[in-house]
């Protein structure tokens, strides 16, 4: 797209380039569902209506709207903006994957920080509140990850209990 970029609009400024290239780009993104040619032809439609009521963002394109060197730049930007946002959508399931396995692997990597780590006394205040509650018998943690299990392990047993004690009634 980039190369493309660069042999395009060779008439317009720098900012004029980018600003068309910028609307283009989301113009192409935001209608996913029409071909090149219907791109083209919109932006053609639009660009000419705002230019008859003076309200366009680019004034600079009354000259040359229907210059023919023009259309074939667009087209060709549109082209390449479609080709790049067809290969993205087609990268999507690639991306979700790798961010899934990066998210399992900040999880793994944080458990093993966890295991080295002594507990919090939050943590084994809890514990301690939990053991004295459900009358069970304390045994010693030497891990925030021992810790957070042995938590996890009491209040889930609990929960099904009192569910099953619950429902029976």
């Amino acid at each position: 797209m980039y190369e493309v970029k660069n042999r395009i609009y060779l008439d317009l400024t720098k900012t004029q380039k980018s600003a068309l290239c910028n609307f283009l780009r989301a113009l192409v993104k935001k209608s996913p569902d029409l071909n090149t040619a219907q791109i083209l032809e919109k932006f053609v439609e639009d660009e000419k209506y705002y230019l008859e009521i003076n309200s366009s963002r680019f004034e600079f394109l009354a000259e040359i709207i229907d210059d023919e060197g023009f259309l074939k730049d667009t087209e060709l930007y549109i082209k390449e903006c479609r080709k790049y946002y067809d290969y993205k959508k087609s990268q999507q399931p690639l991306i979700q994957a790798q961010k899934e396995f990066e998210k399992q692997k900040r999880k793994f990597l944080q458990e093993v920080k966890m295991s080295k780590d002594a507990p919090t006394k939050k943590q084994l205040y809890y514990y301690e509140r939990l053991c004295k509650k459900y009358n069970i018998e304390k045994k010693e943690l030497t891990s925030k990850l021992e810790a957070r299990d042995e938590i996890d392990r009491i209040i889930n047993e609990h929960d099904i209990r009192n569910s099953y004690d619950t429902g029976n009634s």
